[in-house]
């Protein structure tokens, strides 16, 4: 019996992590609006820097604190309600080292406000311009909290 020549194989190539779906991100909706949550650092800088439109918001923890980039996509470029802001603000106090803090300031931005330092780590970002919002953070699956915006 003649022996089968096995194809030749493609070589494996190792992908970083990855949302489900292949997107380095989570998504959710509140009020019409897609929050993007960024799932690390590489994939922070990805969101931030290639998927996100200077239009949108841009959100993270205050003071240094590691943690996800959020992004509320704002693609008709309305003003985004305050508590589509608070909301997006308490994901970015839950995706964050300060998870269990009692309450955490958040800066708020446009994207086009971000920048990145030259050579800087990946997820290191420097902000022009923005405000904060102090909120609890707040799990992706529970109700909201009664936060109120401050500017």
């Amino acid at each position: 019996m003649p022996r089968r020549r096995r194809a030749a194989r493609e070589p494996r190539v190792t992908l970083p992590a990855m949302a489900s779906r292949g997107r380095p991100y989570r998504t959710i909706v509140i009020e019409g609006f897609e929050i993007l949550v960024g799932r690390g650092e590489r994939e922070n800088d990805a969101l931030t820097f290639e998927v996100a439109d200077p239009h949108d918001l841009w959100l993270h923890v205050a003071g240094g604190v590691p943690g996800s980039h959020v992004v509320v996509r704002n693609p008709r470029r309305v003003e985004v309600p305050p508590p589509v802001i608070v909301r997006a603000a308490e994901l970015a106090a839950w995706f964050s080292r300060s998870r269990r803090a009692r309450e955490v300031k958040v800066h708020v931005c446009f994207v086009s406000e971000v920048s990145k330092p030259r050579d800087a780590p990946a997820g290191l970002v420097e902000l022009a311009r923005w405000s904060s919002v102090k909120v609890k953070p707040t799990a992706p699956d529970a109700p909201a909290n009664d936060n109120v915006p401050e500017a």
